[in-house]
């Protein structure tokens, strides 16, 4: 019989739904998931979303004094007192944000002494002579026991002072968070064909390197510098692996085959000779980008006119499951403003794909 325990997950858009209603009622919550999925991201996100600051704290990396504050000779008093921490917030800086996270990162991954450190400032909310202001909210953070990571088993006592979420990868959040963080389009286009290629980590396994949406934000940087094709793939297989550098690379070769995009929108170009799929999808998107970036560089006849030769140009060269995949992503992802009374090939399009896409956002 197994003795493995199944912890309920969730995506980072209810991760985020559930810290906003902690944070309400003021409750720590400690935020669990293996490496590299964006747990910080998603706390940074929901603070300065409110306006307000974070005092990210990586508690592996600290010492019990950097949260107690440091002893000193007071000679006033003639007794030992305790200078506060520097890194914790102050009530004169509080008090200029709505909220102030205190994001306590790595904590399962601190040592003991650390961790009993934590525990008082969880519990009371002062340690020491330090107290939290009143709008200061708690989010910890750490890898699970089973990630390979160094971890400590977190004391009873403290675990049952946080409301726990599981977080796990997800190919839709991340993908929201792809397009407002400019990850290049290669990156977005390969894992829109291959969604599973987004998170490959095994603990059993002996790779340094493997797939996860902070090492895939490694890759999208790692495009843009001007290198030969030898060394894109040795760096990339030391982001995500040999495996899946292979086959990434492998995809630019044939996408760089594909006409370029603002010759598409353009009109120029109104075939498609490429008929490999994950090719074709790095298209769509990154037709979706130049749309994207052409709201704030040209009039809005212009702009509809390039979206017109984009659902042109699907309807001609795609089959109906790309098409559908194109349009919803324009939509709902980049949020693109189209006014169908501007497009003039937006009612064959409705009539053709207007089902399909309803029955998508429905899923």
């Amino acid at each position: 019989m197994s003795n493995a325990i199944e912890y309920r997950t969730v995506t980072a858009k209810g991760a985020a739904s559930a810290i906003k209603v902690a944070f309400k009622v003021k409750r720590p919550v400690f935020l669990w998931g293996p490496p590299g999925i964006g747990k910080s991201d998603v706390v940074t996100n929901i603070v300065e979303n409110m306006d307000g600051v974070v005092y990210d704290l990586r508690l592996g990396q600290m010492d019990p004094t950097d949260l107690r504050g440091y002893p000193f000779f007071n000679k006033d008093l003639g007794l030992m007192d305790w200078a506060p921490p520097i890194d914790l917030p102050t009530e004169e800086v509080a008090a200029q944000y709505p909220v102030v996270g205190l994001f306590l990162d790595e904590m399962n991954s601190a040592p003991p002494s650390v961790q009993a450190a934590a525990y008082q400032l969880i519990l009371n909310r002062r340690i020491g002579k330090y107290k939290l202001p009143d709008n200061v909210v708690i989010i910890a953070a750490g890898n699970r026991e089973s990630d390979k990571g160094v971890t400590y088993r977190m004391p009873t006592p403290l675990a049952n002072r946080f409301i726990h979420i599981e977080m796990r990868a997800d190919f839709e959040a991340w993908m929201d968070w792809a397009v407002n963080n400019n990850i290049h389009e290669d990156v977005v286009g390969y894992l829109s064909f291959a969604k599973q290629d987004l998170y490959d980590f095994d603990a059993k396994s002996v790779s340094r390197s493997f797939a996860t949406p902070r090492s895939w934000s490694f890759v999208s940087e790692l495009l843009s510098e001007d290198v030969d094709d030898v060394t894109m793939t040795d760096l990339i297989a030391g982001s995500i692996g040999e495996g899946l550098a292979v086959k990434f690379m492998a995809h630019r070769r044939i996408a760089g085959k594909l006409p370029n995009p603002e010759d598409v929108l353009s009109g120029k170009v109104k075939t498609l000779e490429v008929k490999e799929v994950s090719a074709m999808y790095s298209l769509v998107i990154s037709m979706c980008y130049e749309l994207k970036q052409a709201l704030s560089e040209v009039k809005d006849a212009e702009f509809h006119k390039m979206s017109d030769n984009f659902f042109r140009y699907a309807m001609d060269n795609f089959e109906t499951e790309l098409v559908v995949m194109g349009a919803r992503i324009a939509l709902t992802t980049y949020n693109l403003p189209f006014q169908p009374t501007k497009l003039k090939n937006f009612d064959e399009f409705h009539q053709r794909y207007g089902k399909y896409i309803l029955a998508s956002q429905e899923r």
